[in-house]
């Protein structure tokens, strides 16, 4: 099926995190400075410190889902781990200082989005579903100033075929005018495909998720852009 073909109107679903906004760039901001912390206890292995946080990182998001305040959880968790109870005192103060900044951190909007998304809403209905904490989601999206283009907004614990699926049944989307738009193969591109989605867009994002990444199906739906704004060519 042709993903640009002139069929009326199309349902645009959109991812938000490093499709709409700057996000995990804060995320590798944040491990810098708990890396530095954390080195000045003496721990300097950070491949290790790194392993840790992966380790715990998961662990939650089994537990709770995906989010910054999370994140922010298992940066403490490793302090339980793998720092010497002498330096709790010391540390555990930075890490909340770390954890307030990247929970209050300002998403930036990405080059072209708003006049993008402002020109697509006007041929196409948008919807959002990203991944993540519903609070913290909804507070980036207000913050944003995008709120008003969409028509659906839903923050799933995870975005798999089975999550595409129920998004299909619940707005009644028909499969056969919808495309997604994401920076993820993972959890933007592959499943919405799988999902039975008229198409999907990859937008890359130089800063997205290692996680997050994965090949592409090859699946003649699939386009790939190189910069936002190209959307308004497209649809």
């Amino acid at each position: 099926m042709d993903v640009t073909a002139k069929t009326g109107p199309l349902n645009l679903i959109f991812d938000a995190d490093d499709t709409l906004w700057d996000s995990n760039i804060h995320f590798l901001e944040a491990q810098a400075a708990f890396l530095e912390t954390l080195g000045r206890t003496g721990l300097r292995d950070q491949s290790a410190i790194q392993a840790a946080i992966r380790t715990h990182e998961l662990r939650i998001i089994e537990e709770v889902g995906y989010g910054r305040r999370p994140y922010v959880m298992a940066l403490h968790r490793v302090v339980d781990a793998i720092v010497h109870p002498d330096f709790h005192d010391e540390v555990r103060p930075h890490v909340d200082l770390i954890g307030e900044e990247l929970l209050n951190r300002h998403c930036e909007l990405l080059p072209g989005v708003e006049e993008t998304l402002a020109e697509l809403a006007r041929r196409h209905r948008l919807l959002l579903f990203t991944k993540g904490q519903p609070a913290e989601q909804i507070r980036k999206l207000e913050r944003s100033g995008l709120r008003d283009f969409f028509a659906r907004v839903g923050v799933p614990l995870e975005k798999d075929v089975a999550a595409y699926r129920r998004l299909i049944a619940q707005a009644e989307l028909d499969p056969a005018q919808t495309v997604m738009i994401g920076n993820s193969p993972r959890s933007d591109i592959n499943p919405a495909i799988g999902a039975g989605l008229r198409g999907a867009v990859y937008v890359p994002h130089p800063h997205t998720w290692e996680l997050e990444d994965e090949e592409l199906l090859p699946d003649e739906r699939i386009v790939v852009l190189a910069a936002f704004h190209h959307l308004c060519q497209l649809f």
